[in-house]
């Protein structure tokens, strides 16, 4: 009998409660051409995705859980390595991103799937509860932040359930909240995106300052002028943001 040991270092804690995997693999409303399971262990969520009739590939970096999908799931398309270095275009566009995701990567996955948001169609995923929390928060939170505004530009955000610590093995220090992200109709912002990015970047890692103070290395000086300047960037809804870039860029476009 193959074991597979939850290792620390990967950040695995299995999901132990198959009604809470059913619940998850339940999850992707979409119709998707392509899903794409993260981290599936030993295959209690698998199990129920196997059931749908979408193509399903699973993506595990852990020898020992490789070998146990491969002993107890046959026919299982089963990629080996790491997620974040995995190349989407070969799964071509309407993908679903679903799992109960290591915690070690959480954010690193979400920030993957917004540089894919053109690919990714939907994702249902279990998520430290803080985490999940700072996805789907609203303006004005002090949770709002970076995650918040990128993924909310182009994603409908929305907490599905949240899970108590004895659903795993081993069990974690904390909650857990699933949540699901559906691509909106917003094809590409009315800005120059990348400098959408690099704002809200700059605004959130110095969250406590004003957006005047914090995007000054972008602007170069205090000539630039804004009705935003005087706030914080948890006060900035997407639209807002969205118009600050406009403003910068048409203030960059005149030096």
């Amino acid at each position: 009998m193959i074991k597979v040991k939850a290792k620390k270092h990967l950040g695995q804690h299995f999901l132990k409660d198959k009604n809470i995997a059913k619940k998850i693999a339940d999850g992707l409303n979409s119709d998707l051409n392509h899903v794409l399971e993260i981290g599936p262990g030993m295959g209690i969520l698998t199990q129920f995705l196997t059931e749908k009739e979408y193509p399903l590939s699973v993506v595990e970096i852990d020898n020992e859980s490789v070998e146990y999908l491969k002993h107890n799931f046959g026919d299982l398309n089963i990629i080996e390595g790491d997620f974040l270095k995995l190349d989407l275009q070969k799964f071509g566009n309407k993908i679903g991103i679903i799992g109960n995701f290591p915690y070690n990567i959480s954010t690193q996955i979400l920030f993957k799937i917004f540089e894919n948001r053109n690919r990714v169609s939907e994702m249902v995923g279990m998520f430290q509860k803080e985490v999940a929390e700072r996805v789907v928060s609203p303006p004005g939170s002090k949770i709002y932040g970076i995650l918040s505004v990128l993924l909310q530009a182009f994603y409908d955000t929305e907490k599905l359930f949240t899970v108590e610590p004895g659903a795993f093995h081993p069990p974690p220090k904390v909650r857990s909240m699933v949540i699901r992200l559906t691509r909106n109709k917003t094809e590409k912002l009315a800005c120059n995106e990348q400098l959408f990015v690099k704002i809200v970047k700059a605004s959130f890692n110095q969250r406590r300052k004003t957006i005047r103070n914090s995007i000054k290395g972008i602007t170069g000086n205090n000539n630039f002028q804004s009705e935003f300047l005087t706030k914080r960037p948890e006060q900035l809804s997407v639209d807002e943001f969205v118009k600050l870039t406009q403003e910068v860029e048409g203030y960059l476009s005149l030096e």
